[in-house]
């Protein structure tokens, strides 16, 4: 079994060396499934990601001048930018294509459907989540949300539209 998991995670290193895509740190609250969900979609497209648990997710997002506006539940840090919320993995390899003078990007909210979204929903008031009961028993909900660039100034403008 260890060898398994050991090949997996060479295939993954593979990936990532091969579009020389730096490591993402991931910061969740605990116990938010759909935050875990999102760090294996960017897993999912390359990256190495590592999770860390924060019981200050305020703090986090303060050291890294996230606008209050553009909050969502997990942080990312990558290549000195900010990623907020559940950011679609080709978003974020479109940030380190483009390298814009910004702060980072952003998916305010818990949109249906975004990666990490799609079969979890909130159910507190510290974010966390737990898995539908319906669960895989129809279609997956989705609605449609914006990716926002947030420039240095705070100010925000639509990135990519899902």
């Amino acid at each position: 079994m260890a060898v398994g998991a050991a090949a997996l995670l060479a295939v993954f290193a593979d990936v990532a060396c091969a579009e020389n895509l730096p490591p993402v740190e991931v910061f969740v609250p605990r116990t938010c499934i759909s935050c875990i969900d999102w760090a294996e979609h960017l897993r999912e497209n390359g990256f190495v990601v590592r999770v860390t648990q924060s019981d200050d997710m305020a703090a986090v997002k303060r050291r890294l001048r996230v606008p209050a506006e553009v909050e969502s539940v997990h942080t990312a840090v990558v290549a000195g930018y900010f990623v907020e919320g559940h950011v679609p993995a080709e978003d974020v390899k479109l940030l380190l294509r483009e390298k814009p003078k910004a702060r980072g990007i952003a998916v305010p909210g818990l949109p249906f459907g975004a990666p990490g979204r799609e079969t979890s929903s909130p159910s507190c008031e510290r974010g966390c989540t737990m898995l539908d009961t319906q669960s895989g028993a129809g279609p997956v909900r989705r609605e449609l949300f914006d990716t926002l660039l947030v420039a240095p100034n705070g100010s925000t403008s639509r990135y990519a539209r899902h």
